[in-house]
């Protein structure tokens, strides 16, 4: 299993992705936030996600949300760069504006 290391943007992704949810529903905040820590804990057994649209990323949908984790690979790591709103305008190299 690879050691998981977020970077500061994906905590940052994360946070206001819940706290967002948690204003209307806090219960499905909290499912949220489960669903993508499950999925992180996932890809760091088994890195099944596809190639991102930012170079050197991959890409995975989790699943009952819509919220996409992109993360790249080391030898021995995963690193969770952004979480991502499926919604967000977000093109072929770059991340969305904020």
């Amino acid at each position: 299993m690879r050691k998981v290391v977020w970077a500061e943007t994906a905590l940052a992704d994360f946070e206001k992705s819940i706290a967002y949810i948690a204003r209307d529903n806090p219960m499905a905040a909290q499912a949220v936030a489960k669903r993508l820590n499950d999925t992180v804990q996932r890809l760091a057994k088994s890195p099944v996600g596809h190639i991102g649209r930012v170079t050197g990323t991959y890409e995975m949908p989790v699943r009952k949300t819509s919220q996409i984790i992109s993360y790249a690979l080391g030898d021995d790591t995963i690193a969770i760069v952004r979480i991502i709103h499926q919604r967000r305008d977000w093109k072929q190299g770059e991340w969305p504006q904020e």
